[in-house]
């Protein structure tokens, strides 16, 4: 009787042991999914770069001096490496100037026009290719007519520019003519239109930048034809003192010179007639 008891026992605590096996096998913890398969994996996006706002490009009028429109290029100083210059296309030739002078360029033929005055410009900005054609055409039609090489580059240089001393490289010069006659000769000068443009031109900021009696100082030879834009303080500025661009940047430098202020930055890394 006691060993049917004790079986009897026995076969119920094995049977209580079989379902809490089961009850260990549901709650034993399923092996993490692989990474690829995580959903942090699928979720989170690759770290973002850092945005960092730069500065834009300064536009070329910011990009130079203060005084950029008495930026001084001859023989002696020639045009800065970093040189940019912002260009528009002049509707009525299709040639192309500094922007900035557009303005003022405009204003000036118009009221010579309204004169009666048929001005036209043959030349404007060059490149450097241009200008250095220009100048060994001269120097090729000086020793057709006899001129020694020596001989020959001086003088072009008198007359053409060397390749990176010219001011149509700036943007800021012109050749303007008479309609009626428009050969580049000092006959330019007795044209209705060029003693328009002489006697008025400084009311719109230019200057006529190689005058008869300052070819020592400007190492270019008379050209009745050769405007310059300046600015309009400038420009008077130079009509009632007579001085030509170096002479007044001369004066410029000396008056700070005086006060013991910076002057600005004209590019005149070498005067010539001081």
């Amino acid at each position: 009787m006691k060993i049917a008891r004790y079986t009897a026992a026995l076969v119920l605590a094995l049977a209580m042991t079989i379902p809490m096996a089961g009850a260990i096998r549901l709650v034993k913890p399923t092996p993490p999914k692989p990474a690829e398969e995580a959903e942090t994996a699928e979720t989170v996006e690759p770290a973002a770069a850092v945005s960092v706002e730069m500065p834009k490009e300064p536009e070329p009028a910011a990009a130079q001096e203060a005084d950029w429109n008495l930026l001084l290029v001859n023989p002696w100083n020639t045009l800065p490496e970093d040189f940019s210059v912002e260009l528009v296309t002049l509707a009525s030739c299709g040639l192309k100037v500094d922007k900035r002078i557009r303005a003022d360029l405009n204003e000036m033929f118009s009221a010579c026009q309204a004169a009666g005055l048929r001005p036209l410009i043959c030349s404007a900005y060059r490149t450097q290719a241009v200008q250095t054609r220009l100048y060994n055409n001269k120097i090729s039609r000086l020793r057709a007519a006899g001129y020694s090489r020596e001989s020959a580059v001086e003088e072009a240089g008198r007359w053409v520019a060397v390749p990176g001393t010219s001011e149509h490289q700036t943007g800021l010069a012109l050749d303007i003519v008479s309609s009626s006659y428009q050969a580049l000769t000092k006959k330019q000068e007795t044209t209705a239109e060029q003693k328009w443009l002489m006697e008025h031109c400084w009311e719109y900021g230019f200057i006529l930048r190689y005058p008869s009696d300052k070819s020592e100082i400007t190492g270019i030879n008379y050209e009745p034809w050769h405007y310059r834009y300046v600015g309009k303080e400038a420009a008077l500025a130079m009509r009632d003192s007579g001085q030509c661009l170096e002479e007044y940047l001369e004066s410029l430098e000396k008056d700070a010179a005086q006060t013991g202020t910076s002057p600005a930055s004209h590019n005149m890394t070498e005067n010539r007639f001081a």
